[in-house]
């Protein structure tokens, strides 16, 4: 059977600097290196980092690039070095899009932190677009438990949430502040694990807390109201730094504050009281891959629900505003193999 040849140019939508809306361009195809995979995008998960890109918070950011780290699609092409991942094989590209492998954070485990990483939609270009191309040391087989609208939002908001529930440790009682994508995701593995999710919103966001505590919540508030027990945990999806005090506030001694977010506002002085008695303030950078075959595994096995909402590529912008605004329950999906406008 003959493969029909691929087009010269794609669509796709694409960050030009700071604070300026995403433009709908017709640009080149990439060309698919020697150890590197060609995708043909269905579907690309809108997250909070991609709000950090356009805003212009991102200092390792390149411009103009195209967004998008939640990459869900299927391999047309593999360059002559990558003996895995036949074509039709459908993946998911992360925010991790490489790291050297040589340096003592590769060597130990921790290439999340290596200085000569490289991410997706941010220094590479991502999936706000028909066609990407990415390392294929970096894409990981999707579950078929998954259709690719519900996987995309599991390759960063769940990758991410998984790895701050790790690092919160074996507490039984953990706080989510912001419950958006991450929080959504996580919350599941959390109440199959036997914890208890305690779930902070926006003050007066009744809709979120209700969705909350649909997924398992025993509690749910505004971010201003104090939980009825002492936490072991809280982890931070919210990216204000004002939360980090209160948070300390709540947890027991030797709890723990994880903070989740690739950027955050100042985090205000607080009395050393709130610190003291072996609590920990902590953050967590970017992922692994060892992180991606776990958590994939695991919310097939849960298994998880995402709750999404598509919008069409070209309506990037729209997504991006409906996150910003607080409209979404779960997570915004991009379709990326819809017509052009």
């Amino acid at each position: 059977m003959n493969t029909p040849p691929l087009p010269d140019t794609m669509q796709a939508m694409r960050a030009h600097g700071a604070g300026q809306p995403l433009r709908w361009e017709r640009v080149p195809m990439p060309q698919v290196g020697p150890r590197q995979v060609l995708v043909k995008i269905a579907s690309c998960g809108v997250c909070r980092t991609d709000l950090h890109l356009v805003d212009g918070e991102l200092p390792q950011a390149r411009y103009p690039v195209v967004p998008g780290h939640e990459i869900v699609g299927r391999v047309v092409a593999r360059g002559a070095l990558v003996d895995k991942l036949a074509p039709g094989t459908r993946i998911g590209i992360p925010w991790l899009g490489h790291s050297c492998g040589r340096c003592n954070y590769c060597d130990d485990g921790h290439e999340n932190l290596c200085d000569a990483a490289a991410f997706t939609g941010c220094n590479l270009d991502g999936g706000y677009a028909e066609y990407c191309v990415a390392d294929a040391e970096y894409c990981f087989p999707l579950p078929d438990a998954f259709d690719d609208i519900h996987a995309a939002p599991l390759l960063c908001a769940g990758l991410i949430g998984y790895r701050c529930l790790r690092m919160a440790g074996k507490g039984r009682r953990v706080g989510l502040f912001g419950f958006g994508a991450a929080a959504h995701l996580v919350a599941q593995v959390a109440v199959w694990q036997g914890r208890e999710v305690y779930a902070f919103t926006r003050p007066g966001d009744e809709a979120a807390q209700a969705f909350a505590r649909r997924l398992g919540a025993v509690w749910a508030g505004g971010s201003d109201q104090a939980p009825p027990v002492t936490l072991d945990a809280a982890i931070l999806f919210a990216p204000v730094g004002a939360l980090v005090p209160a948070a300390l506030a709540l947890l027991r001694k030797g709890g723990r504050v994880v903070c989740g977010g690739i950027h955050m506002s100042d985090i205000p002085s607080f009395p050393y009281d709130l610190l003291w008695g072996e609590r920990e303030i902590v953050s967590v950078a970017n992922l692994t891959r060892r992180d991606a075959q776990e958590f994939l595994a695991l919310a097939a096995q849960v298994p998880v629900t995402c709750s999404v909402r598509p919008y069409a590529l070209a309506d990037a912008n729209q997504a991006l505003d409906d996150l910003r605004q607080g409209r979404l329950e779960g997570a915004a999906v991009l379709l990326c193999a819809t017509p052009a406008p």
